[in-house]
């Protein structure tokens, strides 16, 4: 079992599997309000979509407007792969090479300002366990809620209540989701997954894990 909150909360969506599940299941117990930060990536506008598409579908009282906030990184991450399309990790790169350098960094010191202006004192993150980036680890969100808290003057939570599970235990957890309209692909075509870059492969491998058919629109014609 998983704890989730039960008063208000922002959660960081960005439309992929664990954020669609965390949204899913906290809005059948509290009040949710998703953020998505947008930062000149080449995967969002395929990403928003989904995410949009998502939230329609698994709508619920609880489930509130999805905010959709600016956080630009062209000045710092220049000609990164996840801004030129060029050399984007495959399939059977490690789950290292798709590090975005201070991506939980940015969006949760945005997240944090509309939270803090929302009166919103808890946001959730969708990290699974054995996550190996520096600015997803415990002891990371345990620092950043404090520095957050000081800096706004008030009491502020980051919790990860996926911290414990792998991302097959999160697709069987949320069964009832409409998972299929999750997206996670960095290198999208004509708007779906490619099916074949690192993020499309682990989608893949994860349902299968779980022993839950994949219903994925893969650009490739296949999921396996």
């Amino acid at each position: 079992m998983i704890a989730l909150p039960r008063e208000p909360c922002a959660l960081l969506c960005s439309g992929g599997i664990e954020s669609s599940a965390l949204a899913f299941l906290c809005s059948r117990q509290t009040s949710v309000r998703p953020i998505y930060v947008r930062s000149g990536l080449i995967w969002e506008d395929a990403e928003l979509r989904s995410l949009r598409n998502f939230l329609a579908s698994a709508a619920h009282a609880n489930l509130l407007p999805l905010a959709v906030l600016d956080q630009p990184v062209a000045d710092i991450y220049r000609n990164h792969w996840s801004r030129s399309g060029e050399a984007v990790p495959g399939a059977d790169d490690p789950d290292e090479s798709v590090y975005l350098p201070g991506r939980n960094l940015l969006l949760l010191a945005k997240g944090a300002v509309f939270c803090s202006l929302s009166r919103l004192s808890t946001i959730l993150v969708g990290t699974l366990l054995g996550n190996p980036f520096p600015d997803a680890s415990p002891e990371f969100f345990a620092g950043m809620g404090r520095a957050i808290s000081l800096a706004m003057g008030h009491s502020f939570r980051i919790l990860a209540p996926f911290c414990s599970l792998h991302k097959e235990d999160v697709i069987r957890l949320a069964a009832g989701a409409p998972l299929e309209l999750s997206f996670s692909c960095i290198h999208p075509r004509d708007g779906r997954h490619c099916g074949r870059c690192n993020k499309c492969g682990e989608r893949k491998k994860h349902f299968l894990l779980a022993g839950v058919r994949d219903k994925t629109d893969y650009a490739n014609g296949h999921a396996d």
